[in-house]
């Protein structure tokens, strides 16, 4: 829609009607100098009513201008207030393994966690995203933001054993809660996905875990990793279990003391069907603010009263004239 930033400054566009009769009055006898006896009848003729016109379209323009014309667009609106979301992922050596199927093909368990998250971060539009890796260590890949897509890209971009090839499940926990504490208050959720056990770092994640809930936070805890696999060996081709290290217990245990739930990832599509009841436990948040974006028509009114006063100065030169073209 279009509005003025100050509409009440189209009360000056009769100020002219006021000056006008001032003007009048004070307004002397044309002067008469030898040799140019119908100078004064020239002049008459130079000043028609379309000048009046003119310049009465110039005043509108600039009165128009100075009122800062706006044209509104559609309302955007804005999450204003959404949940502190930590997503932690395993960089273990164990993570290549692979025993995942996605669109049709053997993947490692890395590659399909990253077309999953990567995914599941891109759609939690409102909330401010943070991204931990962990191996040997843990270590903040990316600061809580809402810029998804940047956090998303980190993700795709991170190889196994980036960061080591142990893993520190406790260690991820107590950094992502270091990380909360330095955050307003809001809905604090880590979700924290491994394929093994914490044999790494310098804090258990039963430790953890109690000072997550001490500082109000959630974790979902997810183990990935198939339970059956076929393996080559001299013998022929064996059957064997991929995930006899992860510690489904612990992973139990670290889920209830924080109030989360535990998940098992089996394979592309149970862990697709663990992100989207991870959206419905947590939420984007519906609490939004919105704008119209602006955009500023002032110069066009501007433009206008300029290429009208142009228009006046070759009249009043006698470049232009009404009705005929100037020799």
């Amino acid at each position: 829609m279009l509005t003025l930033v100050f509409p009440w400054l189209l009360l000056l566009l009769p100020l002219p009607l006021l000056i006008k009769p001032l003007h009048r009055q004070t307004q002397g006898g044309f002067l008469h100098l030898p040799g140019s006896g119908d100078l004064a009848a020239d002049v008459t003729k130079s000043t028609p009513k379309a000048r009046d016109i003119l310049k009465w379209l110039m005043w509108t323009m600039l009165v128009l201008a100075v009122a800062r014309p706006q044209w509104l667009g559609e309302p955007i609106e804005l999450p204003s207030k959404g949940r502190d979301l930590m997503v932690a992922v395993d960089l273990s050596g164990s993570m290549q393994i692979e025993d995942m199927v996605l669109d049709n093909k053997t993947v490692d368990r890395f590659t399909l966690v990253q077309h999953v998250v990567s995914d599941f971060i891109e759609r939690r539009a409102g909330d401010r995203i943070g991204l931990i890796l962990f191996g040997d260590h843990a270590y903040l890949q990316s600061p809580m933001t809402q810029d998804r897509r940047s956090v998303a890209q980190y993700l795709r971009e991170a190889q196994i054993g980036l960061v080591g090839k142990q893993t520190a499940i406790g260690e991820s926990i107590a950094l992502a809660v270091k990380r909360f504490e330095n955050l307003e208050e809001s809905n604090r959720v880590l979700v924290l996905l491994t394929d093994g056990t914490n044999n790494a770092g310098n804090i258990s994640p039963d430790k953890a875990a109690a000072i997550a809930a001490e500082r109000k936070v959630t974790i979902y805890t997810i183990g990935v990793g198939a339970d059956v696999m076929e393996r080559r060996s001299f013998f022929g081709r064996d059957r064997v279990n991929p995930s006899m290290d992860l510690d489904e217990a612990q992973l139990q245990r670290i889920a209830n003391t924080t109030q989360g739930k535990y998940f098992r990832a089996r394979s592309s599509e149970d862990l697709a069907a663990i992100y989207q009841e991870i959206d419905k436990l947590e939420p984007v948040s519906r609490d939004t603010q919105s704008f119209r974006p602006k955009q500023e028509l002032f110069f066009y009114p501007l433009a206008l009263a300029f290429l009208l006063s142009l228009l006046a100065a070759l009249r009043e030169g006698g470049l232009v004239a009404p009705g005929r073209i100037a020799p």
